[in-house]
């Protein structure tokens, strides 16, 4: 499955930006440096957006190419901002197989993204995951740390609504 590249405005802070340069700084010279620069900057910025992945090919004197390839070949990546609330559905098997693909559908429908997107407001963010280790309650979804199973797909307007209030 191909990453999504966020289709958002950038909006990074200048004090995101000098933090970066602060990580870039510490590991410049260092061999493998994209690896650990890639992953304190999402823990800055929360996603790597293509002006990040400039901003790092640049301080490290690699090509861009290479920033994008680390960052596309690792699922730890995400290439698209997460939102306040990220709706992350499992896809495990056994999830699955109790319809978590529906779901997803659901959650498509109802706030019109598809999975590795973010709605304009900042408010969902929607991932697919593969097994979360709660296959007892299939189907299962979590937003942010808080798990919901059991399922089906007229639980999530509900859902959704809780935190939209």
């Amino acid at each position: 499955m191909q990453k999504k590249i966020s289709t958002l405005p950038f909006n990074g802070t200048p004090e995101q930006e000098a933090k970066l340069k602060e990580i870039i700084e510490k590991h410049k010279g260092d061999p493998g440096a994209v690896m650990p620069v890639l992953q304190e900057a999402q823990g800055v910025y929360g996603y790597l957006p293509k002006e990040v992945q400039i901003m790092i090919a640049e301080g490290l004197g690699v090509p861009v190419e290479e920033v994008y390839g680390v960052s596309t070949f690792y699922s730890q990546f995400s290439l698209t901002p997460k939102g306040k609330y990220n709706i992350s559905v499992c896809l495990g098997t056994a999830c699955y197989v109790k319809g978590s693909g529906k779901l997803v559908d659901e959650i498509t429908n109802q706030i019109g993204i598809e999975p590795e997107e973010c709605t304009e407001d900042g408010l969902f963010s929607l991932t697919a995951c593969r097994c979360i280790g709660a296959c007892g309650l299939a189907p299962v979804l979590t937003v942010n740390d808080e798990v919901y199973g059991r399922l089906e797909p007229k639980d999530i307007a509900g859902i959704l609504d809780k935190y939209r209030a």
